[in-house]
């Protein structure tokens, strides 16, 4: 069996998962990163998209649609996000309908003509899409 770390995650809300896993898939703020066992230290800000965690043949998968950070050390990893749910939990039907009023609200607008409303749909709309994605893993 390969190395395990603990996987730690957190919302506001509630810990969503504390298990030991072999690696996991989590998009950070620069990009997509891998994380294994015995990885260096470091901390960063945590992206939107589905996190996957292994351990053994089985994965994991985790909706991250609101900011947070990562926390790596080599035998632990945290992920403090303001929004985490499983597949299971996202009502799809809820995630599609939020996806149509953001398109619909982004459909011909331009950033200047009201910033925080574009910016609301903006983000809306990449919820509803990481959570649609996700929801397939269900």
């Amino acid at each position: 069996m390969a190395d395990t770390f603990e996987l730690i995650v957190v919302t506001p809300q509630r810990k969503l998962l504390q298990e030991q896993v072999e690696r996991i898939a989590v998009r950070g703020s620069e990009g997509d990163m891998g994380i294994l066992y015995d990885h260096s230290p470091m901390v960063t800000r945590l992206g939107k998209g589905v996190m996957r965690a292994v351990s053994g043949k089985e994965t994991r998968p985790i909706a991250i649609s609101g900011g947070g950070f990562i926390e790596i050390m080599p035998q632990q990893v945290t992920i403090l996000a303001d929004i985490a749910e499983f597949p299971e939990e996202i009502d799809v039907e809820r995630a599609r309908e939020a996806k149509e009023r953001a398109e619909k609200r982004l459909a011909g607008r331009t950033l200047e003509e009201d910033e925080i409303d574009y910016t609301r749909a903006q983000a809306s709309l990449r919820r509803a899409l990481t959570r649609i994605e996700a929801a397939k893993w269900a």
